[in-house]
């Protein structure tokens, strides 16, 4: 059988009431001699609590200097990033995602990595203030093998609607089949081939220059919007302005 939970209940009479009164005061007295206490060894000691206190502030300052100093460092590193293209063909999957975020954030983005099982055509996500939202997708293959079309399916139906990006961007150290890169120049999902990997990586080019890409403040979810829906949108729009 379960155990009834014992509930606490008000003093019945005047018994129990000044019983309660008599605990509860007991209790406050306790706790006012306990703070009475404290106080006292405080005093008593401040010296030692003072010199715990600022070795503490020293501590913490220490430890914050040294996190700047090596995230300057990183970013020194990285402004200087060049990455050869046999060492990105001898990178594993990994790795390559790694890389690419090196890259964006030599180039002016914030970036993380966040590829996984079930990232949905996302493996690095950055943030430019004047060029917006990125999700690249990255295929590191061999150098003969070509990525098709159905990737660049998978990337713009997740990139705005899931991500919201501004701007998609998938690339390999491989190459593209002419319907892949078609597809996505129609589309609006950009692709680098392993020419275009090598004049980012190797030689330093920015990404926003290599694609060409709008300076400028970003249309939030712009990619992935169906066209009825814009033009709903569209619609809507003027139907407010009138």
């Amino acid at each position: 059988m379960a155990r009834r939970r014992r509930r606490l209940r008000r003093p019945r009479g005047t018994t129990e009431f000044v019983a309660a009164s008599t605990v509860a005061l007991a209790v406050l007295v306790l706790l006012v001699r306990a703070a009475e206490a404290g106080t006292r060894a405080a005093m008593a000691h401040w010296p030692v609590l003072a010199a715990l206190v600022g070795a503490a502030g020293v501590a913490a300052a220490v430890w914050w200097a040294r996190r700047r100093t090596a995230t300057r460092a990183r970013l020194q590193r990285l402004a200087t990033l060049r990455l050869s293209l046999p060492g990105i063909d001898a990178l594993g999957d990994q790795e390559f995602e790694y890389a690419l975020r090196d890259l964006l954030v030599r180039d002016g983005w914030s970036a993380r990595k966040v590829g996984r099982q079930g990232d949905q055509a996302a493996d690095v996500i950055g943030r430019h203030p004047a060029l917006g939202r990125i999700v690249l997708q990255a295929k590191h293959t061999t150098v003969g093998a070509k990525v098709g079309s159905q990737v660049m399916y998978q990337v713009k139906g997740t990139a705005g609607p899931v991500h919201g990006a501004d701007v998609a961007v998938v690339v390999t150290n491989g190459s593209f089949t002419r319907d892949a890169k078609v597809w996505g120049d129609k589309h609006g999902v950009h692709w680098i081939d392993r020419d275009r990997l090598g004049r980012w990586a190797e030689h330093g080019t920015a990404l926003h220059d290599l694609l060409r890409l709008p300076a400028g403040p970003p249309r939030r979810r712009a990619l992935g919007a169906p066209a009825a829906t814009r033009r709903i949108q569209r619609e809507g729009a003027h139907g407010s302005a009138r």
